[in-house]
């Protein structure tokens, strides 16, 4: 059996070799193969959404003309930096995202893109550009592969069941028939998995509610360890096939970080490790290895600026409040969902468990250390994802950078509930995360510096997200309307699709 037997992806199947090895002549191979006439390019817009180009094929001349030469496309409408007397872009390709469509009546190869200035340059700017940078930065600096996957929480809204009853905000891995979404999410995970998703597993969450004649089901999809900027990718696509295969099945889905009050938000925690020669750097003789602390460290001192990537309206820090499982304070620990970056259990006890669980089994050694990583729990589904994985990615990088990294990361450690009233003394030494979009452009602001170092974030960039955070005035918006369910339901309505 080779290594492309069980994969998904059908160009992948077909062609008999990894997506990352597809080349021009590849997408050619296979559409003439198959017979596809249709091709889509997709990219990320200025308010974090996929957009898409359409092209119908009839020669193999203008087939690869429109691989090789890309398109040109109106980055004014697409960017708010970018002016309108200024605005061509191309976009070109990126032949290792071709995936088969699986929405399209007609049979559709769609690639995902990247963008280009007037003379021909990466745009400077543009969101993967963006993140392709910060990776290179990481791995000039550590010598490593930065690696990142991402938990992706979302409501599907449907009509109301009086049958089994799911127990309010219990659903966490629950099985049908309490739980109604387990059909369409093992959909979403084939559609993903053909597209190139590289999935963990999935699952319901703990939010399930009625309100108004509807049942809010939310569920889970979290993915495996891929090198950063092909991890960013994979969300991206996921959540365009979650709205679309809901939109079909006559199901609204929402990533909103907050839905309504007392009830579980959804977040979009990052998982990340560091690889070198293949090999997970995460751990040293099974326990967290300095390296992985100087990690932590960095995104401890970067934390409340990295907000401004992934906490993107004012609702997010509706969910971002004490005793709830979302973060307030800039610390870490070791399984512990009160923090704000936790290190998930690993596989580091010397057990043999697979064998204890089944005794027919032969003894194996098998080695565990490359499950490993540490989870930051702030971001949302509002978050721009190419955005908030290259400023994680900075932070991770400035860790190596910080001359007291390791004692920063002593410091912020903590090994309780950190919100349990006998701890009181030990959250109020700890620094606070933003309670607002102004406060975490603020945050921003005075760590912009540390962003824009090797040239990961234009200042360009730093400057539009700050203006776009300021605009919603919402210095003092989660504290003026606590207390007023109708307001915070309008404001619910008003960033329902975000990111």
């Amino acid at each position: 059996m080779n290594n492309f037997t069980l994969n998904a992806n059908p160009i992948v199947a077909f062609l008999q070799k990894p997506a990352a090895e597809f080349t021009k002549a590849d997408i050619i191979e296979y559409m003439v193969g198959n017979d596809i006439r249709m091709v889509n390019f997709m990219y990320p817009g200025g308010d974090g959404r996929l957009k898409t180009l359409n092209f119908v094929v009839n020669d193999l001349d203008y087939l690869d003309t429109i691989l090789s030469c890309g398109e040109r496309v109106d980055g004014s409408s697409l960017f708010s930096f970018i002016q309108a007397g200024s605005s061509d872009l191309y976009v070109l390709p990126r032949f290792r995202t071709a995936f088969l469509d699986p929405f399209a009546e007609i049979p559709t190869v769609t690639m995902l893109c990247s963008f280009f200035d007037k003379d021909g340059r990466p745009l400077e700017s543009s969101p993967e550009h963006t993140l392709h940078k910060a990776a290179e930065a990481f791995r000039r600096v550590t010598g490593m592969e930065f690696q990142a996957m991402g938990e992706l929480e979302y409501y599907v809204i449907s009509e109301d069941e009086e049958v089994y009853p799911a127990q309010d905000q219990r659903g966490y891995h629950e099985s049908a028939p309490y739980a109604k979404g387990g059909d369409f999410r093992t959909r979403c995970m084939q559609y993903i998995s053909q597209a190139g998703g590289q999935i963990k597993y999935g699952h319901s969450e703990v939010g399930n509610f009625s309100l108004d004649g509807k049942n809010y089901e939310q569920n889970e999809i979290e993915f495996l360890p891929v090198p950063v900027e092909q991890a960013a990718d994979q969300l991206m696509i996921a959540k365009w096939i979650i709205r679309n295969l809901g939109y079909q099945l006559g199901y609204d889905v929402t990533f909103a970080p907050k839905i309504t009050t007392g009830k579980a938000g959804s977040g979009l925690h990052i998982h990340m490790r560091m690889v070198k020669d293949g090999k997970n750097q995460m751990l040293s003789d099974g326990k967290l290895s300095r390296n992985a602390r100087r990690m932590i460290a960095g995104m401890m001192d970067l934390a409340p600026a990295i907000t401004a990537f992934g906490n993107k309206n004012p609702m997010s820090y509706f969910r971002l409040v004490p005793h709830q499982e979302a973060p307030t304070n800039v610390c870490w620990g070791d399984r512990n969902r009160s923090v704000l970056v936790r290190v998930p259990l690993g596989w580091a006890a010397d057990v043999d468990m697979s064998r204890s669980a089944n005794p027919l089994e032969p003894a194996m050694a098998y080695d565990t250390s490359i499950k490993q990583t540490v989870e930051m729990r702030s971001p949302d589904g509002s978050a721009d994802l190419y955005q908030l994985l290259a400023g994680l990615c900075v932070a991770c990088r400035h860790g190596f950078e910080m001359e007291d990294a390791l004692e920063v990361a002593e410091r912020t450690y903590v090994n309780v509930n950190i919100h349990a009233a006998e701890n009181a003394s030990r959250l109020a030494s700890l620094d606070q995360l933003p309670d607002s979009c102004v406060a975490s452009a603020g945050c921003l602001e005075r760590q912009r510096l540390v962003f824009e170092e090797y040239g990961v974030f234009s200042p360009a960039m730093i400057d539009g997200i700050i203006a776009q955070l300021r605009s919603f005035k919402d210095e003092t918006l989660r504290r003026d309307i606590e207390g007023n369910p109708s307001e915070i339901q309008r404001l619910v309505t008003r960033y329902f699709h975000c990111g």
